[in-house]
């Protein structure tokens, strides 16, 4: 597998055969960790030049259905820590085709740029006069344009989010996918990056061609059967909104409650009614996850004349922008959703910011002068108008918030109601111990890790937490190898070990479950002594009261139980590897 390297400081590339390092390492994941270490002083200030981006696939892009990921990782200015965010869309299979198994990007351009890669050639396109454009949708459709490749390519490109350095902006793949969590955005912006194309024509020679037909129908035959895969295509993660609510596990109005009057107004399937427009798919993909909603706006001089906006929901930017804010109006949050996507902000980190402000505003911790607009709970115009203050920081406070609810907090105070973990602001699940543990331990502070939200669902009793913790790890490091092959986690019960093994013997490369399982908990420690040498220490993870003052579905959670849980987890992990 090659490499190919673009120094923005030189204007320079080189292509690397690293086949080595995806034979250790599989791909993705597991090579990202491998690449940082050899590209980055890890102790590199995150808007420096010296930060690196790496993007990395894995041996199953484009072989087989679902394997729809790329990997993205970085240090992330949010957390000061290593940032690691996965992508769907085309963007793998543009990479696998141009003939990478990894893109690295260092250095800084003197002047703004975007890059175009087109199988071994790489073009630096100036890009001053579309910098200024905060639209990343505007931007995508410019540069879609002017570049050739239509349909096999991907542009992945900042809105104004990340061109002002908001911490946590993301970057936006195609129209509907998101490099999403912990700040990649901000990284393209500090870089001078407003924008990465890849075009690939390349193909894939198949050595066992019979054996690969047959794990293939397998594969799709196991994804389009599936129960668990039906409930995506249907209606999406936004099928969660309901369930959660009725469990009392759904954060509400800055988790003060964790039922929301309006969830149903708002739900996956009051959605599907009135506003879905259509569904689709990432590349290779037979499920098409991406619900899109259509949203009427009527014009304000002529009757009966409306601008149809197309908006990407799924569940996390329902409740972050919905539940967490107190929104119960489906076009309201979808008009919250498709400002965020304008700027190419996290959903997540945006909600969970704002929902602060309002309270740290209720509590007379900040005042409208600080805010420039009244903050309520429920209140629409409200937040549309602070999200754009969080772009164009007008203020003091703005360029605060712009830096994540942490950084917030310990200017301003009201830290007791600030939900991060590991300055990675709260997901949408506040279901028991599991759940916060899993966000407090996983090595990018994500529901994603180790899906503690969805053991406390299956635990009968609360078990001691070591137990917790060790089942948070056994699922963490599975994980590493799903996100090393890269494959959707919504296809965790499809890919598993057994599967495989089965699907990389028909590519020609053996192997076992057990040495799959091995291999996850190698890139696991890989990954933990990579954030250890970036300065994460356990004992600086913050547990936010609020946690322990709203009931959930296990009733009041345990402050001790949870700190004896982190206690038990450095012994036995973190300190072995420090």
């Amino acid at each position: 597998m090659k490499v190919l390297k673009i120094d923005l400081s030189k204007y320079r590339y080189e292509i690397e055969d690293r086949k080595d390092l995806f034979e250790e390492w599989i791909g993705g994941t597991g090579v990202a960790v491998q690449l940082l270490k050899e590209e980055m002083d890890l102790r590199a200030d995150p808007l420096s030049e010296e930060n690196v981006i790496v993007f990395a696939i894995g041996p199953f892009t484009p072989a087989y259905p679902l394997a729809s990921k790329t990997v993205a990782m970085f240090k992330s200015p949010l957390t000061g820590n290593l940032g690691e965010s996965h992508a769907g869309g085309r963007t793998a299979t543009a990479i696998a085709n141009a003939g990478y198994g990894a893109i690295i990007i260092k250095g800084k351009s003197k002047k703004p740029v975007y890059i175009v890669v087109h199988n071994d050639k790489v073009y630096f396109r100036d890009a001053r006069v579309i910098w200024g454009i905060a639209d990343s949708l505007i931007v995508g459709r410019i540069i879609a344009e002017n570049e050739k490749g239509r349909g096999i390519r991907t542009v992945m490109r900042i809105g104004g989010g990340g061109s002002n350095l908001v911490r946590y902006a993301c970057v936006t793949t195609e129209t509907y996918r998101h490099f999403g969590r912990l700040g990649l955005g901000a990284v393209f912006g500090s870089k001078n990056l407003k924008a990465l194309v890849v075009v690939g024509r390349g193909s894939r020679k198949i050595p066992n061609r019979h054996k690969y037909k047959e794990i293939y129908e397998k594969i799709l035959k196991l994804a389009l059967e599936s129960d668990a895969m039906k409930k995506y295509h249907l209606l999406g993660t936004a099928v969660n909104v309901n369930p959660l609510n009725e469990l009392g596990a759904l954060p509400t109005k800055n988790l003060k409650a964790t039922k929301f009057e309006k969830a149903e107004e708002i739900s996956g399937e009051a959605l599907a009614e009135h506003n879905l427009g259509r569904r689709i798919a990432c590349s290779h993909c037979p499920i098409a996850c991406i619900h899109i909603a259509a949203l009427r706006i009527p014009y304000e001089t002529e009757p009966y004349f409306y601008k149809t906006i197309m908006i990407s929901y799924d569940y996390e930017p329902i409740y972050a922008l919905g539940s967490m804010l107190g929104i119960g109006s489906r076009d309201g949050l979808l008009k919250l959703i498709h400002k965020v996507e304008v700027y190419g902000l996290d959903a997540m980190s945006t909600g969970v910011c704002l929902a602060w402000a309002t309270e740290a505003l209720e509590r007379g911790l900040i005042t409208e002068n600080e805010t420039l607009v009244k903050l309520s709970f429920g209140d629409v115009d409200g937040y549309l108008r602070a999200i754009d203050y969080i772009v164009k920081q007008p203020n003091e406070f703005y360029k605060v918030l712009a830096q994540g609810v942490e950084k917030a907090s310990e200017v301003y105070g009201g830290k007791e109601f600030a939900l991060a973990f590991g300055k990675n602001e709260m997901p949408g699940y506040h279901v028991g111990h599991a759940t916060h543990i899993g966000y407090l331990i996983g090595l990018r502070h994500s529901h994603l890790d180790n899906a503690g939200y969805s053991l406390d669902q299956k635990l009968k009793e609360i078990p001691p937490p070591h137990e917790v913790v060790d089942k948070l790890v056994k699922e963490e490091a599975w994980r590493q190898v799903l996100s090393s092959l890269v494959v959707c986690f919504f296809a965790r019960g499809v890919y598993k070990p057994e599967i495989v093994a089965e699907a990389f013997k028909a590519l020609g490369y053996e192997t076992s479950p057990e040495e799959l399982k091995m291999k996850g908990e190698k890139i696991y420690r890989e990954k933990l002594k990579l954030k250890i040498k970036m300065g994460f220490d356990p004992d600086s993870l913050r547990l936010p009261k609020r946690i322990f003052e709203t009931e959930c579905f296990q009733g009041r959670l345990s402050e001790e139980y949870i700190r004896e849980a982190l206690r038990y987890w450095k012994e036995k992990y973190v300190l072995p590897l420090v």
